[in-house]
């Protein structure tokens, strides 16, 4: 059995491809002055039809499926075996930086290229997929791309339009794909063993940590919420200040206790307001009606409720106190999809293996790998992204680190496989 670890030397080639393929692919966008890339576009085609250029090189056979994920597939000792399923998306949100997503789906052609160039099988299969969407950039519906793969395409997905009226399936129609077709994109339970997703790291905790790559413990949940305090308009100058029912002095302790409350809980929580509106908006008016917005994020489900009835408990004790209402609609849900924890092991133990040592860090931001944890086993491997600049043209990573990156991620694929095949609850 051939050593499971790239050499430094030939991850550090991987890495020049890498970074050079990743300005190629850059160049496919519909707007010379940025990278912009969307579901369902002729740019998603072109940049299709490069990824699987660089999958044949590397030994692979490939296809487009049904919803326009492009595929690749490196055959196992035994033809037709299981496979451990590479890879991140192709499509980008607008005036994109060029690691977001291209980073993990080139980082796995290097694996299976380095395979393939040693002439070497594993006991399982190795596919690798190019989402076509996961920003949702045109639809405003995201994940497309993962959906189609495990099936879950909502049926009303394919007449909602684009914001010049073409719905998903008149889209499909344009690039020959066809929407009553889109069941066929889903795989078999059976076909697939686990997911892997290398990915830029959207924030800044690697580079405060000094460290080139990380393990993904779970991708957060979400609450979104739409929030107002109501109480009473009235003159700037004959209002007494004791007599006032001003929804903007409350909003704005409310604010300030967010921000505290938030920070004195678990570290991996997060709150933001976004958005303020204040009515009627007149510089000598008391404002009368506050519209707000509260995002609240976390990698555990049970911390995540805590944290938010704690904090519109206190919006509802500030309006009480202050002879005000408020209301809050939830608009928005998504559960904390936790990685698995055998991947996690083996991610870790090829991390360390390469950089000394490992840190576990949830995701802030939305990847494939939720949508694929409804039906495999999920990992990912974040690597350093300059400041944690993302969906902006100044994403920056260093070749090393992504030499790092290749090498920890063959090595955990390696030992999956291997793991696999002996039996190992890793996979």
């Amino acid at each position: 059995m051939q050593s499971g670890l790239m050499s430094a030397e030939v991850a550090h080639a991987a890495a020049a491809r890498i970074m050079a393929r990743c300005d190629a692919l850059a160049e496919i966008s519909e707007s010379p002055d940025g990278l912009t890339r969307v579901y369902l576009s002729p740019e998603q085609l072109r940049a299709n039809a490069r990824v699987a250029e660089w999958m044949q090189a590397a030994g692979m056979r490939t296809w487009q499926d049904a919803v326009g994920n492009i595929c690749g597939r490196y055959e196992g000792t035994e033809a037709g075996a299981p496979a451990l399923l590479l890879g991140s998306h192709l499509d980008t949100v607008r005036n994109a930086g060029r690691y977001d997503g291209m980073l993990g789906v080139l980082s796995a052609i290097e694996t299976v290229q380095w395979l393939h160039d040693r002439q070497q099988r594993l006991p399982l299969a190795i596919e690798i997929v190019g989402f076509g969407d996961e920003e949702g950039t045109r639809f405003g519906i995201t994940l497309l791309g993962s959906r189609g793969l495990t099936g879950t395409w909502p049926d009303s997905w394919i007449t909602h339009p684009d914001g010049n009226g073409i719905t998903v399936a008149e889209a499909m129609q344009d690039l020959g794909l066809d929407a009553a077709k889109i069941g066929d994109a889903a795989r078999a339970v059976s076909d697939i063993v686990a997911y892997l997703e290398l990915h830029i790291e959207q924030g800044p905790c690697l580079e405060q940590e000094a460290l080139a790559l990380g393990v993904v413990t779970a991708i957060n949940g979400a609450r979104r919420l739409n929030c107002g305090f109501v109480g009473e308009a009235g003159h700037a100058g004959t209002v007494p200040m004791t007599h006032r029912k001003d929804a903007l002095a409350a909003a704005a302790e409310w604010i300030l206790f967010v921000e505290r409350a938030t920070a004195e809980q678990d570290s991996q929580l997060v709150a933001t307001v976004g958005t303020l509106s204040c009515l009627p908006g007149a510089v000598n008016v008391i404002p009368g009606e506050v519209q707000l917005t509260l995002d609240v994020r976390g990698p555990q489900d049970d911390a995540l409720e805590r944290l938010l009835s704690q904090l519109l408990a206190q919006a509802e004790a500030i309006a009480l106190r202050r002879g005000l209402r408020f209301h809050a609609n939830e608009y928005y849900r998504i559960a904390a999809t936790a990685c698995d924890i055998g991947l996690q092991q083996a991610l870790h133990r090829a991390v360390e293996g390469v950089q000394g040592r490992s840190l576990a860090l949830p995701s802030g931001a939305g990847h494939d790998a939720i949508a694929m944890a409804a039906r495999w086993p999920v990992g990912m491997l974040f690597v350093r992204n300059h400041r944690g600049i993302s969906h902006h043209p100044a994403e920056s990573v260093q070749e090393g680190d992504v030499a790092l990156g290749v090498q920890a991620f063959s090595q955990a694929v390696c030992h999956l496989a291997q793991g696999a095949a002996y039996g190992s609850d890793a996979v």
